[in-house]
């Protein structure tokens, strides 16, 4: 369904998106890189269906947890060179099967139309997001991109939306967080802005237990729950002043 689309209409507000399982199916370079590391060592690899639920909580947790569950050891104190290793090959492969999803590209334009502001707040390091939205030609749509070094906090923690939405030159008080699993819905709940949460995410949780504000099954959905919360953020400020 289109939205409204008069004028700039969301002149003030900031949308924040996560990145992998929310803007871009990230999982089958990630977990290609995975894969050519367990086979380096003789350790069989895992399905991407498998594993995509290992996607988002950052490259050192999908690395340690991939590895766990393909039944390797895994010895902490090796963790720094084998996270160098995983790096190193995700870079030189960050989009060799990635894309955006459906209606992404269409989406970002027409919220950037009404006059929002847009940024990346994700757990995927800075330099790894950058690579990869430039890549894919996604970067004139950003004010900024924040992975959790470029902030005081990775989520679960609000202050990573938070500082993103500043860096981007907004309004916490006037922010929406766009992503696909726990992280994202419990740093929105801690920075106090509503979450959408997109269900074709990497979520091992159900999206629907996650406690999001509002679902969508499509990313062209995007409009019409962003105009929802904001009547809602109208109205309760309106009752507020009554």
């Amino acid at each position: 369904m289109t939205a409204n689309t008069n004028g700039a209409d969301l002149d003030g507000w900031t949308i924040a998106f996560d990145l992998d399982g929310t803007l871009v199916e990230t999982a089958p370079d990630l977990i290609g890189t995975l894969n050519r590391m367990l086979g380096a060592r003789d350790i069989p690899r895992m399905p991407v269906e498998a594993a995509q639920h290992l996607v988002g909580h950052g490259a050192l947790a999908l690395l340690r947890h991939g590895f766990q569950e393909a039944g390797a050891a895994w010895d902490e104190a090796k963790a720094p060179a084998l996270l160098e290793e995983f790096l190193a090959d995700y870079l030189a492969n960050i989009a060799v099967h990635s894309r955006p999803y459906e209606g992404v590209v269409e989406t970002l334009d027409r919220l950037a139309a009404r006059g929002a502001i847009l940024c990346v707040a994700t757990n995927k390091r800075t330099d790894l997001s950058v690579a990869l939205i430039e890549a894919l030609g996604l970067d004139r749509h950003f004010a900024v991109i924040c992975g959790p070094d470029a902030v005081s906090a990775r989520k679960p923690d609000g202050a990573h939306i938070r500082e993103a939405v500043r860096k981007a030159g907004g309004d916490p008080a006037r922010a929406i967080m766009v992503g696909d699993g726990a992280p994202d819905v419990q740093a929105a709940k801690h920075a106090g802005v509503p979450c959408v949460v997109v269900t074709f995410g990497y979520t091992p949780i159900p999206v629907e237990a996650l406690g999001g504000d509002v679902l969508i099954d499509h990313f062209g959905d995007l409009e019409e729950a962003v105009d929802g919360l904001l009547a809602d953020f109208y109205v309760a400020r309106a009752l507020s002043k009554a």
